[in-house]
């Protein structure tokens, strides 16, 4: 009997002390999910590798603040060797990193006073030049909420060759000079969205001369560290090492190698050296896991809080004074053109979603506090797969698991 009560004893601790970094993972039924429609992703997941389109990927599904699915499919990596893919492998998340990197971190400067959403970019970017009526002279000055919610009008990017012969490689001044005073300014503000790194990469200039901090180093202290994250940050082949070994690679370079813990995006990698605020966030499907929980429970998850509820709230709303073409929220998106990677069935009003150049994507639907992650690296050996129909579908798999 005694030590049959060990036992028990024994298991009731294990079971308990699940660290507090990460979700505790239970089956889809004790979040009233259904497991047998879940594993439907597998038959997506598999024709996605068959195809062509990814060589591998890892998808993890989140209900409220439980993980109730995490599954690595394929290779990690296939160029110059073959490694089966694992779930704590590091993606290069692209634009996703401009969710998880440069939103949450800029959400905490308004909510803690350093700035409003409606300030001027002029306030903190003295040559950032205003939006010009062509045919009145009218100017219209561009705000924070307009490069939030990529309705500014700054073209979507740069030329990268250009720029690099013109101002060389990782030249961050010179590249959000050339940003404030060359860039062409497209529309009148507020009025249409015209998707921008440049956009980002602005924002995180305002957040450097806010807080004396570089994004990576105000991300990785101030939003990463206190959810508890251990393999989510920037720069892993500089700043991690030890994360090396898990990293997945993206495209072949012209040694034949491919990239391996240096960001993808030619933007973030040769302009702004990997610091950016449009690219350069590496992370996992566990830690993505735990972000998404947070955003899902008003700011807070495992007892660590990064954002307020209605600094949450706030950024998960579609600004009402912006054309309703414009449909995107702060920092995310919700019912743009863009956002078909949320499928049929989740919310459409409720939304938060975003993906990212290499094959990357978060669905948070609000409402029924789940969560989709798609970690793929469609750029790996070459930049010619694609995950479109791949988010899409998992996206519906898992709405229609939830019974309630």
């Amino acid at each position: 009997m005694k030590s049959l009560l060990c036992l028990l004893t024994a298991v009731i601790l294990a079971a308990s002390c699940h660290p507090s970094h990460t979700l505790r993972q239970v089956r889809p039924e004790a979040m009233s999910m259904n497991s047998a429609k879940l594993d439907q992703i597998d038959r997506e997941a598999s024709l996605a590798i068959e195809e062509g389109n990814v060589p591998g990927c890892v998808v993890a599904v989140v209900r409220d603040d439980k993980l109730v699915f995490l599954k690595a499919y394929g290779n990690r990596q296939v160029v110059p060797d073959t490694v089966p893919m694992t779930t704590g492998t590091l993606f290069d998340l692209a634009s996703v990193s401009k969710c998880v990197g440069t939103t949450l971190s800029f959400m905490q400067l308004v909510e803690n006073g350093h700035v409003r959403l409606t300030d001027n970019v002029r306030m903190y970017i003295p040559e950032f030049r205003p939006w010009v009526d062509p045919e009145t002279g009218e100017t219209v000055d561009i705000t924070i909420q307009d490069l939030m919610t990529h309705s500014s009008g700054l073209s979507p990017y740069i030329n990268v060759p250009a720029y690099v012969e013109r101002y060389g490689v990782d030249s961050p001044d010179s590249l959000m000079m050339h940003i404030a005073r060359d860039v062409p300014r497209n529309f009148r503000p507020k009025t249409r969205c015209m998707y921008s790194c440049l956009n980002f990469v602005t924002l995180q200039n305002i957040l450097q001369r806010i807080t004396g901090e570089r994004l990576c180093d105000y991300a990785e202290s101030h939003v990463f560290a206190p959810l508890g994250l251990r393999h989510t940050g920037y720069m892993p082949a500089t700043r991690h090492p030890e994360w090396m070994q898990d990293v997945a690679p993206t495209e072949v370079q012209a040694d034949g190698l491919p990239l391996l813990g240096e960001v993808h995006d030619p933007l973030a990698r040769l302009a702004n050296g990997g610091n950016s605020g449009n690219a350069g966030v590496f992370s996992t499907c566990e830690d993505l896991a735990v972000i998404c929980a947070a955003i899902m429970n008003g700011g807070a998850v495992n007892g660590k809080r990064i954002l307020s509820p209605l600094t949450v709230e706030t950024m998960a709303t579609v600004p009402s004074d912006n054309d309703p073409e414009v449909g995107r929220a702060l920092g995310w998106d919700n019912r743009s053109d863009a956002a078909g990677l949320r499928g049929d069935l989740f919310s459409r009003t409720r939304t938060l979603c975003h993906t990212g150049y290499t094959g990357t994507s978060i669905v948070i639907d609000l409402d029924s506090k789940t969560a989709v992650i798609i970690l793929a690296h469609r750029v790996h050996p070459l930049d010619q797969g694609g995950t479109a129909k791949l988010r899409a579908r998992i996206a519906n798999i898992v709405a229609g698991s939830i019974e309630q």
